[in-house]
């Protein structure tokens, strides 16, 4: 039983931290663009966040698969930024639990820094 729970919840995981696509066979936008490329884009933290699958595992105010974003800003302060935005590119584990964060190669550094700028 604990094999079938495990393997629904990798599988959840897998699932819901997979990078969103556009089903819209249209040519993407330069802010589009901006976001799947690693370089620096125009967008602010929040519109950034919209464009990856972050919403598949965190919330605002409530613990989901990941931690909330509220739990984050808790536990970490801006001086933390550099260590946050390379967990957010290289993905991570073992500090909100035993559940993986998934890697975002895509995202610059640059951009995984405007986090701090929601919060």
């Amino acid at each position: 039983m604990k094999k079938i729970l495990l393997a629904g919840i990798l599988g959840l995981m897998i699932v819901s931290c997979s990078k969103k696509e556009n089903t819209a066979e249209v040519a993407p936008s330069s802010e589009t663009a901006a976001v799947s490329e690693p370089a620096k884009s125009n967008l602010s933290g929040d519109q950034i966040m919209e464009t990856l699958d972050c919403s598949g595992c965190h919330a605002v105010n409530e613990r989901m698969i990941g931690p909330s974003y509220k739990e984050i800003a808790g536990k970490y302060s801006e001086k933390d930024t550099e260590l946050l935005a390379s967990k957010i590119i290289e993905g991570g584990s073992g500090v909100w639990g035993s559940v993986p964060m998934a890697a975002h190669p895509q995202v610059s550094k640059e951009d995984a820094k405007k986090w701090w700028n929601i919060f």
